[in-house]
């Protein structure tokens, strides 16, 4: 709508619309949770949870608004059938941006469940977002290093008592547990360092997606594998904001959970290689998927 304002204009304009959207909703969304905080009831905590979503899907159908006003991208979208608002479902993706995020909220909102991941928690400072993350329950964890993993063993323990406890929480209320499962984002430079079989992807990673099947004890009879593919060029969030990412495709597909995908991943050694080996297979897929989508142009 705004096509004639150069770049940086559309850019800076948009980055203020998010910003005054982003303020206005969270001025709303604070004292729902200081409300669900200072009554310890369980039935009124899951009507404050309740608001606490609708509140958060409103900010997203604003900021998809801004898309709409300020922005350039086509979207080319396969899979949205048969989605339901009232389930759980866990969605794995392939990352290459921070866009990702704003594209699978743009069009999934209201679609499944709000959308929650796990964020690093030197996060939680970021101005604003990081509190907003919180007061809308996203498990905040520390990533450590293996060499420190090594020499402190009881240190991996943390994240998952981290993640039973978010899970736990996305018991109560229906919820889409979004997870970038190559635990950063693509580059050819991270791709030579792991030695990555893909030509696309970084290794998937299978701990958190088992365990967070597991940890939610059937809830989730759904999983969204998702493929994002970006038109040449730069694909950070500023570029997005400009105008310069063109086009972007979105493949979805729905699977279901079955019982051979739900076990004790730390301790069970057969499940663990079952689970790893279904987990590549289906990375290989979307390898060969985004070869496709590339290729078709």
């Amino acid at each position: 709508m705004i096509q004639f304002l150069p770049g940086p204009a559309r850019g800076a304009l948009s980055l203020i619309l998010y910003l005054l959207n982003t303020l206005f909703w969270v001025s709303l969304l604070f004292p729902v949770v200081l409300a669900r905080i200072l009554i310890p009831i369980n039935t009124w905590r899951r009507f404050c949870g309740r608001v606490a979503n609708s509140i958060a899907e409103h900010w997203i159908s604003f900021n998809n608004l801004n898309q709409r006003i300020t922005g350039r991208t086509q979207l080319q979208v396969q899979g949205l059938e048969d989605l339901k608002h009232a389930e759980w479902y866990l969605v794995l993706s392939n990352h290459q941006s921070w866009v990702d995020i704003l594209l699978l909220q743009r069009i999934f909102n209201r679609r499944i469940p709000f959308l929650k991941f796990f964020i690093k928690k030197e996060l939680f400072w970021f101005p604003i977002m990081g509190q907003a993350w919180w007061a809308l329950d996203f498990p905040f964890i520390k990533r450590y290093s293996e060499r420190l993993l090594a020499k402190k063993p009881h240190l991996r323990g943390i994240d998952l008592e981290i993640t039973r406890k978010a899970c736990e929480k996305f018991k109560t209320l229906p919820i889409s547990i979004m997870n970038f499962v190559e635990g950063s984002r693509f580059s050819q430079a991270k791709r030579t360092m792991q030695q990555s079989p893909y030509n696309h992807l970084l290794k998937a990673k299978a701990g958190g997606v088992a365990f967070v099947l597991q940890a939610m004890e059937g809830r989730i009879h759904r999983i969204l594998d998702v493929t994002i593919i970006y038109s040449e060029g730069p694909r950070t969030f500023w570029a997005f904001l400009c105008g310069k990412i063109q086009q972007a495709k979105i493949h979805i597909r729905s699977l279901p959970v079955t019982a051979d995908l739900i076990g004790d991943y730390a301790t069970d050694h057969h499940f663990r290689e079952k689970f790893q080996t279904w987990l590549n297979q289906l990375w290989h897929e979307k390898d060969q998927r985004i070869a496709d989508l590339v290729s078709a142009g």
